[in-house]
């Protein structure tokens, strides 16, 4: 692929004491996967002492070590979006659309989502202890 304009470059920076390479290459999969026309490259680059990193061009997106943790896959998404596709729609994850729709449920708590489905009684439902013995 050919572009007058480079593509952003993410970059993922995460420490091997921790053993976080499988944690960072899977956020690179995700990002790569939602954006493969947006982003020219995402890099995984080591480092150590507990650092967990994303950046945009050098522009830092997530520090895990001033937000206390890693990001969640659709905030970590949201983010990179704004920076590098603004108008790109995320789907059922996206805080944004579901704000922006009129008929959109209610973001309290208040809509149905503890309801089981209608084609599936509550009592054919397995008990928490029954799906924990399942290992599911």
């Amino acid at each position: 692929m050919s572009t007058d304009a480079a593509l952003p470059r993410v970059t993922i920076t995460y420490c091997t004491q921790c053993r976080w390479l499988l944690r960072a290459a899977w956020f690179a999969q995700e990002l790569l996967t939602t954006f493969h026309r947006e982003l020219g490259e995402v890099a995984l680059r080591p480092a150590t002492g507990g650092v967990f990193t994303v950046e945009v061009d050098g522009e830092m997106l997530w520090d895990r070590s001033e937000r206390r943790g890693f990001p969640e896959i659709t905030v970590l998404k949201q983010l990179v979006r704004d920076r590098v596709a603004p108008d790109k729609p995320l789907g059922h994850s996206d805080a944004r659309a579901a704000a922006a729709a009129p008929d959109a449920a209610p973001q309290d708590g208040a809509a149905d989502d503890d309801e089981p489905a209608d084609d599936l009684p509550a009592d054919d439902l397995p008990a928490d202890d029954a799906l924990a013995a399942d290992g599911g």
